[in-house]
């Protein structure tokens, strides 16, 4: 079938993108979904930083590429082996799929499956099909899966594993930001932080998965919730969503402010060296940023073995989506996770390379792409 679709066609292209447009959008083939896959009618996709990486070049990956990992929609099509989807039923897709027999799958979301990881460095779907392709004149141009999904296109064919039923009073752009934004920075809070009651615990970066983390703190309702970040708008929204105190960096390093857990969520090294300092004695500092795969932190061994302190890295907020994401969606349901606040603006596709350059600016919290 025909779908319309944003392909990143180079990696590493300079700033400003709405120049340089390094996405295109443009007409592609898209083949039928095979025994364990379904075919997607996406409804909404959301823009995160693991899709800039791939277009800065930080985490280089195959192109051409349909980009889009967090996204939501209508299932149209199930494969001969998908028994428990219905057509018009909302789901939402998430980034790694399980594939429920690695040893990685058996740690309870700790470790990423294996499978998931290699097909998605691949450009692949979990059991190693393409189903993506355009016509180049001379012949057929295989275009690669992001991140088993693709979702920056009006269809998609997706693995089973890489889908949660939601429920259709799930709202199309509220179904895919807890697909990544709240899988991780909720879960990376659940899963890793996992703080006991009277615990504060600090957030350290207030793009798309930090304010999702600090609002599930909020609602979890455990202890103080610190906000950091250097830009005073993220601030100021993190207020509003109920922080007890709220600070930039260089307030946190002056006034030597610091927390029971910490949560880092900026991506960077000096935001992890933030997160670490500012770690109680006996806390957590856990990590769900990607930097640049050569940049360097610095911390003091010492420090570690001195307090007692535990860092740990947290991918996908150490999730089981099929257990999670359900989870998360009953907050919502409840009014106890305002995801909505997370959504800076609604997009059109076609203004795919002008949102990739408010996201590297930082400006963006979560910018979703709307489909009709």
């Amino acid at each position: 079938m025909k779908i319309t679709g944003a392909v990143l066609e180079e990696i590493g292209r300079a700033r400003p993108y709405a120049g340089t447009t390094p996405i295109t959008v443009s007409e592609l083939d898209l083949t039928a979904p095979g025994p364990t896959e379904v075919l997607i009618r996406v409804e909404a996709a959301g823009l995160c930083h693991s899709d800039l990486s791939v277009v800065d070049g930080n985490r280089p990956r195959p192109v051409p590429m349909l980009l889009g990992h967090e996204a939501a929609g209508l299932v149209v099509e199930t494969g001969a082996e998908v028994t428990d989807l219905a057509e018009g039923e909302r789901v939402t897709m998430t980034f790694l799929p399980r594939c429920g027999e690695c040893d990685a799958c058996r740690t309870d979301g700790r470790l990423p499956c294996e499978r998931g990881s290699a097909s998605n460095t691949a450009g692949t779907l979990l059991h190693g099909s393409r189903h993506l392709s355009r016509d180049t004149g001379d012949e057929a141009e295989t275009v690669q899966h992001h991140l088993g999904v693709s979702g920056f296109a009006t269809y998609a064919v997706v693995d089973r594993a890489s889908l949660v039923k939601i429920g259709n009073d799930v709202p199309p752009a509220i179904a895919a930001v807890l697909g990544c934004a709240v899988l991780t920075g909720g879960g990376a809070l659940l899963n890793a932080v996992q703080r006991a009651d009277g615990e504060s615990v600090m957030i350290v970066g207030l793009g798309g998965v930090g304010i999702s983390a600090l609002i599930s703190a909020v609602a979890e309702g455990k202890g103080d919730v610190i906000a950091v970040d250097a830009l005073p708008e993220k601030l100021d929204l993190a207020r509003e969503l109920g922080a007890t105190a709220v600070y930039t960096p260089a307030e946190v390093a002056e006034q030597g402010i610091r927390a029971s857990h910490t949560l880092e969520c900026a991506g960077h090294p000096r935001a992890f060296e933030t997160a670490f300092g500012a770690t109680k004695p006996g806390g957590r500092t856990v990590t769900v940023g990607l930097p640049h795969p050569d940049a360097m932190s610095e911390v003091p061994p010492a420090v570690i073995t001195g307090e007692a302190r535990t860092v740990i890295g947290s991918y996908l907020g150490s999730a089981v989506p099929q257990r999670d994401i359900p989870k998360f969606a009953d907050w919502w349901r409840s009014g106890k996770l305002p995801v909505e606040k997370l959504i800076s603006r609604t997009i059109r596709l076609d203004e795919i390379n002008e949102a990739m350059d408010e996201l590297a600016d930082g400006r963006a919290v979560r910018q979703v792409i709307l489909f009709d």
